[in-house]
């Protein structure tokens, strides 16, 4: 099997903690199965990015005060 190599950004790793959290939610809540897990890892995801708006909408950080 090759090896993949990823380079991510500060950001995106902070997207895949909040997503993997949230698809860590569904298996303790006993929602996922083999048949629906690759749609609620893409769930995971959409839902991680929304947060992420929102809060960025909600909080205005120290760099973008001009």
């Amino acid at each position: 099997m090759a090896k993949t190599y990823i380079q991510l950004q500060q950001s995106e790793g902070f997207m895949i903690q909040a997503a993997t959290q949230i698809f860590a939610a569904h298996i303790v809540a006993g929602t996922m199965t083999e048949e629906n897990k690759d749609a609620l890892m893409k769930q995971a995801i959409r839902d991680a990015i929304r947060i992420s708006v929102a809060v960025d909408e909600a909080i205005v950080a120290d760099s973008e005060v001009g």
